[in-house]
C-alpha cells in the first residue's frame, strides 16, 4: 500500500531507479599484485631475488609465513616486498610494518625508499609498543585513561612494585617472600603470556606458590596505582590495546580497516599479545606477512612465545608457507653443523640451509683440559688470526651466560687483547638520565608518583616519608609545582625546595622549546651530579647528549615515549671510549649476538649444565630453546667457527669432571673436527690430523 505522503512523481522516479540497478551489468574488476605483471615494474625483481625471496615478494593478497631460515635475506625479502607493494598502487600509508626494535623498521624503510623512491617514507612502521601508545593516546577516553599519561620502564615498574610491597608490610616477613625483581617478572609474566596468576606460580615459580593471595594482593594494588598516577608499563600498552579494539567494534573497524597489508618482522619473537593484536589489526583486510625463523626463537624470558609462529597457520586462514633456506652468510660446513643441530629439535617447521660459498674448514670441536686452558686457546688463536690480517672486531666470542667469560677476560687482558663485551645497562637506564628525565615527566604528568619521589629524594633532607607527604600535597594542589608553599616543607631544606618550583614553574609552558627544558633541567641537576658521582665528568657527557637529542623533538611527551619505547643503547659511563690502535675483539652473550656476524666465531664453556643451562634439562620446551640458541650462536659464523669447553671445571666443592653439551654429542662425528691441545713447541695449536695450527 502506498503511503498518503507518497506522490505519483514518488513512485515513477523509484521504479525507474529499480529498474536501472536490476538490468545494470556488473564487471568485478580484480587488484592485479601478481607475478604476472612484473614486467611493469621499475625494479627488476626477478635478477634480484632468488625463487624463494620472489615468491614471498610477489605474494598476492592473503595471508603468509615467511620462515627465514638464519642468514637467508630476510630483511631484504621485506624491504623488497614493501616496494613491490607500491609500485603495485597500494597507497603507502595503509601498509603497516611491525617490528621489534624502531630502528629496524627506520632501516627497512630507509633501504626501500632508497630502492624504489620517497613514497615508501609515507608507510606506517615501527615496535608494537610504539603502535600501541600512538594509538592509546588517540582513544584514551575509551580506557579512562587522560592523554597525558606517562609510559614507564621496567625498573620504575619496579620501583612502584616495591613500594607497594613495602606499603603493604610484605618487605619485613620472616618466611622468604619473592623480592621486587621476581614479583615485577611474575606480574610481568601474567600479563604478557595472558595467564593466571596460579599457572605463572605453579610452572616457574612453584617455592611462591604459598604466598598466591598476598602477591595476588600486589598485583592488584598495583595495576591500582599506576591507573590513580595516569602511568602504563609495556605490557599495559598492549593488553589496553587490545581490550579497546576487542570491546569496541566502531573503534576495531576504523583501525583496522587502515591498514590494508600487514607485515610483522621476527614474529618467532612475539608473545601472546602480540599475535592476538596483530590478528585483531589484519581482521578488516586479512592480508597479513608475518617473517620469522622458528629456529631463533631464545626470548621466552622476555614473554616471546615459540608457539606463536608455530599455530600461525592455524589462527590465520588459508596461510601461504614459504622457506626461505639459501644462506648468504655461512660457508656450506658450517651450515652442516647448523642442520645438524635443528634436526635434534622437537618443535619445528623442517627445512635445510644451504650455501654457494665455496667450501671452508670443518667447525673445530677443541676439549681443553680447564677453563683457563680454553682461554689461553682463544687468546693465542685470536693473536694468530690477526697475524693473518683477520681484524680482532671481525671475531667474536661467545657464551651462555655473562660469567662464562670472567676467566678468558682476565687471559685477554693479561696478553694487551682489547675487547668489548656486550651487555650492560642502557642510556636511559643509567642514573643520572632517569634524574633528569623526571623531572621533564613531572611536567608531562604532574600525577607521576615515581618521577616525583625520585626528584624529591635528591634534595639533601628528604627521605621517603618526607617525599610521600609532600606528593599527597602536590596531588590535591591547584598548582602543584609551587611545592614550595606546601606545609610539609621544612626549613632546612627550603630554599633547594625553593630552587626546584622556581625552575618547574618557568617550564611548565608550551611555549617552550623541548631542548630548552631539558638543558634547564641539566643546568639545575648539575649540582646535583657532581655531589653524588665521582665519575660524573663522564656523566656530564651524557646529560650533554641527552639535550642534543632533545633538539629533534617538538613535544615533550613524545620524547618520553620513545626514549622509553625504544631507549639507546649505550652511555659515555658504561662504554668508556678507549682509543685503541685497531676495532676491539668481541665477547657477547648469544642472545645479545641475534642478528650479527662475523668471520671468526668462538662458543665457549659448551658444556652440560651450562648449554642447555640445568633449569632446562627436565622440560622439553625449554630443552627446544636452549637447542635453538646454540643454533643461534653457530649461524653468526661466516668463515670458521669453534666449539670448546673444559674436561674439568672448579665449583665450592671441589673439582669435577664434566660432559660435553649433549646438543654437541649428538652431531654427526663427520660434522665437527676434533683439534687437541699441545704444550710443546710454542704452546702449539694442533688438530686430530696433526696439522699445525699455531
Amino acid at each position: 500500500m502506498i503511503g498518503k505522503n507518497c506522490t505519483l512523481s514518488h513512485i515513477v522516479f523509484t521504479y525507474k531507479l529499480v529498474s536501472i540497478l536490476f538490468f545494470m551489468k556488473k564487471f568485478v574488476l580484480k587488484r592485479d599484485l601478481s607475478i604476472d605483471n612484473n614486467s611493469n615494474y621499475v625494479i627488476n625483481y626477478d635478477e634480484l631475488l632468488n625463487p624463494s625471496q620472489l615468491e614471498a615478494v610477489m605474494f598476492d593478497e592473503g595471508n603468509a609465513l615467511v620462515v627465514a631460515g638464519a642468514g637467508t635475506g630476510k630483511t631484504r625479502t621485506l624491504v623488497y616486498r614493501v616496494a613491490r607493494l607500491i609500485e603495485s598502487g597500494v597507497h603507502p600509508s595503509s601498509i603497516l610494518l611491525l617490528t621489534f626494535t624502531r630502528r629496524a623498521a627506520s632501516e627497512m624503510i630507509q633501504r626501500a625508499s632508497q630502492l624504489l623512491d620517497n613514497r615508501c617514507k609515507m608507510i606506517k612502521g615501527g615496535t608494537f609498543h610504539n603502535y600501541c601508545s600512538q594509538m592509546l593516546y588517540k582513544f584514551a577516553n575509551e580506557i579512562g585513561y587522560p592523554q597525558g599519561f606517562t609510559i614507564i620502564d621496567a625498573s620504575d615498574s619496579i620501583d612502584i612494585i616495591n613500594h607497594v610491597r613495602a606499603k603493604l608490610g610484605l618487605h619485613k616477613r620472616a618466611e622468604r617472600f619473592p623480592n621486587k625483581n621476581t614479583i615485577h617478572k611474575i606480574i610481568s609474566s601474567v600479563k604478557n603470556r595472558d595467564l593466571d596468576l596460579k599457572v605463572v606460580l605453579t610452572e616457574l615459580y612453584p617455592q611462591f606458590y604459598k604466598h598466591l593471595d598476598k602477591i595476588e594482593e600486589i598485583l592488584r594494588e598495583y595495576d591500582a596505582y599506576k591507573s590513580m598516577n595516569n602511568v602504563m608499563d609495556f605490557d599495559d600498552l598492549l593488553i589496553k590495546s587490545v581490550n579497546v579494539l576487542s570491546n569496541n567494534e566502531d573503534i576495531r573497524k576504523k583501525v583496522a580497516s587502515e591498514h590494508r597489508f600487514i607485515l610483522v618482522d621476527e614474529y618467532q619473537d612475539t608473545n601472546k599479545l602480540q599475535a592476538t593484536l596483530t590478528k585483531i589489526l589484519s581482521s578488516f583486510h586479512g592480508n597479513v606477512m608475518a617473517v620469522g625463523d622458528d629456529a631463533q626463537s631464545i626470548y621466552s624470558f622476555r614473554g616471546a612465545d615459540h608457539r606463536n609462529i608455530m599455530a600461525f597457520p592455524e589462527l590465520f586462514t588459508d596461510t601461504k608457507i614459504i622457506k626461505l633456506v639459501q644462506n648468504y652468510r655461512s660457508q656450506p660446513l658450517i651450515l652442516d653443523a647448523a642442520n645438524n643441530l635443528l634436526s635434534q629439535a622437537s618443535h619445528k617447521f623442517e627445512k635445510k640451509l644451504y650455501s654457494e660459498k665455496e667450501v671452508g674448514d670443518l667447525p673445530a670441536l677443541v676439549k681443553a683440559n680447564s677453563e683457563n686452558e680454553q682461554s689461553q686457546f682463544i687468546s693465542q688463536i685470536v693473536l694468530h688470526l690477526r697475524e693473518q690480517n683477520i681484524s680482532l672486531s671481525d671475531i667474536s666470542i661467545l657464551f651462555r651466560n655473562a660469567r662464562d667469560s670472567f676467566d678468558l677476560e682476565v687471559e685477554l687482558n693479561r696478553k694487551n687483547i682489547p675487547f668489548i663485551k656486550y651487555g650492560g645497562i642502557k642510556f636511559t637506564e643509567a642514573a643520572h638520565i632517569k634524574d633528569v628525565l623526571a623531572h621533564i615527566r613531572v611536567l608531562a604528568n604532574p600525577k607521576d608518583t615515581v618521577a616525583w619521589n625520585r626528584i624529591l629524594l635528591l634534595i639533601d633532607g628528604i627521605g621517603p616519608k618526607t617525599a610521600q607527604d609532600l606528593f599527597e600535597w602536590i596531588r590535591l594542589a591547584k598548582n602543584p609545582y609551587i611545592i614550595n608553599s606546601s606545609e610539609f616543607v621544612s626549613k632546612t631544606y627550603f630554599n633547594q625546595i625553593n630552587e626546584l618550583s622556581k625552575l618547574l614553574e618557568q617550564l611548565n609552558s608550551n611555549e617552550l622549546d623541548v631542548s630548552y627544558k631539558v638543558e634547564s633541567v641539566v643546568d639545575y641537576y648539575k649540582l646535583f651530579c657532581k655531589k653524588r658521582y665521582d665519575d660524573y665528568p663522564k656523566r656530564l657527557k651524557d646529560l650533554e647528549v641527552l639535550v642534543n637529542i632533545s633538539e629533534q623533538y617538538s613535544n615533550i611527551s613524545d620524547m618520553l615515549r620513545e626514549l622509553v619505547l625504544d631507549p639507546i643503547s649505550a652511555s659515555a659511563v658504561d662504554t668508556e671510549q678507549i682509543q685503541h690502535e685497531e676495532p676491539p675483539l668481541v665477547l657477547s652473550t648469544i642472545h645479545s649476538s641475534k642478528g650479527l656476524e662475523w668471520r671468526h666465531v668462538f662458543i665457549i664453556q659448551c658444556l652440560d649444565g651450562i648449554i642447555p643451562s640445568a633449569y632446562s634439562i627436565d622440560d622439553e620446551e625449554k630443552l627446544d630453546e636452549e637447542l635453538r640458541l646454540l643454533y643461534v650462536g653457530v649461524t653468526r659464523a661466516k668463515e670458521m667457527l669453534y666449539l670448546t669447553y673444559p674436561t674439568l671445571a672448579e665449583s665450592a666443592h671441589g673439582d669435577y669432571f664434566t660432559r660435553p653439551s649433549r646438543f654437541i654429542e649428538s652431531i654427526k662425528d663427520s660434522t665437527l673436527e676434533p683439534w687437541l691441545l699441545s704444550y710443546g713447541n710454542e704452546n702449539a695449536v694442533i688438530n686430530s690430523s696433526n696439522k699445525l695450527i699455531t
